[in-house]
């Protein structure tokens, strides 16, 4: 079945198929499937065996139920949009720009405007290309969630640069971030693996079998009580890493509604109101350091805390008070 969500199919295990992997069965029910396609389908939550997440690796048995779910291809190209941005800093090889919470770094498959990279086309219309033809100029992400800096690579030369200077952990990344909870110590480290969540694929957890290396340092700013308002600067990159490392911790993110952080404002009475205002996580790159990658200055830059999470903060003083 075809829908606007992509192609859904369901196919039942034969007795002649016993002992198949699924990454394997699936490439052979549907021809227009690799088998790496289908790990990546697997790997990201898309193929369930009678209903429940599986691996690659899974070995099937006869009569069960095997369905699969292709999301709709990537939109041929970018499309251009005139979309305003918040440019800190310009020149022949980067850009570095604020990112609004809500807004999508890139287009994928059932998001093709109103992202970042639109906007970016728009403004320079030429952006480096080795990121891929759906990513141009993008180095590195930031959730749709979360606000902030992000360096932007205008050419290949500038693209190749930033990319070694992330591998080697010479870029500075410093987030604020609210959470819930009173933290014991006033600074700690995350040293925690992250990976794909072992059951909800579309999630990132510390228990997974196959995770990568993690580090987030952190240390506290405020505290508010409930309420707890740090900085965080992490030394990799992964994806939803501040999220998934303090929510592991038992002080998710607040306003995070993937890992926790929704459940624990609506158990406090007391805070929702202010913090249903806050229709994101509360999660702010706001400091951003590297080195151009033509002259090898130090590049630094920082932003404000955006409005949304301020009136946050103000409320929890307020409240604190009281």
């Amino acid at each position: 079945m075809t829908t606007r969500e992509g192609t859904k199919a369901v196919f039942t295990v034969a007795p002649g198929e016993q002992g198949l992997r699924l990454d394997i069965f699936l490439s052979q029910k549907d021809a227009g499937l690799s088998r790496s396609q289908a790990r990546r389908l697997i790997d990201g939550g898309e193929a369930l065996v009678d209903g429940r997440p599986a691996r690659a690796s899974y070995r099937l048995r006869p009569g069960e139920r095997v369905s699969l779910h292709r999301p709709p291809p990537a939109p041929a190209g970018i499309v251009a949009e005139d979309i305003p941005l918040d440019i800190r800093y310009e020149d022949d090889a980067v850009l570095v720009v604020d990112k609004p919470a809500g807004m999508v770094v890139h287009p994928a498959a059932g998001n093709s405007r109103g992202t970042l990279v639109n906007a970016l086309q728009f403004h320079c219309g030429r952006l480096s290309s080795v990121g891929g033809l759906m990513r141009p100029g993008i180095v590195h992400r930031l959730d749709k969630g979360t606000s902030g800096l992000m360096v932007i690579a205008k050419t290949d030369e500038a693209h190749r640069h930033l990319s070694e200077q992330f591998k080697k952990r010479r870029v500075s990344k410093h987030y604020t971030v609210l959470v819930h909870g009173d933290l014991r110590e006033d600074e700690g480290v995350i040293d925690a693996p992250v990976g794909r969540h072992p059951v909800e694929r579309k999630k990132m957890s510390t228990a997974s079998r196959r995770g990568k290396a993690a580090l987030t340092r952190w240390r506290v700013l405020e505290r508010y009580g409930d309420c707890t308002l740090l900085e965080a600067q992490i030394e990799t990159g992964r994806t939803h890493q501040i999220r998934v490392h303090l929510g592991a911790m038992g002080h998710p993110v607040v306003g995070d509604a993937v890992y926790g952080g929704s459940k624990r404002a609506a158990d406090r009475p007391a805070l929702p109101a202010a913090l249903k205002r806050l229709a994101r996580q509360a999660l702010h790159a706001g400091r951003l350091s590297f080195l151009h990658p033509l002259t090898g200055r130090v590049m630094s830059f920082e932003s404000p805390l955006p409005a949304d999470m301020a009136e946050v903060i103000d409320f929890l003083k307020g409240w604190q008070k009281a």
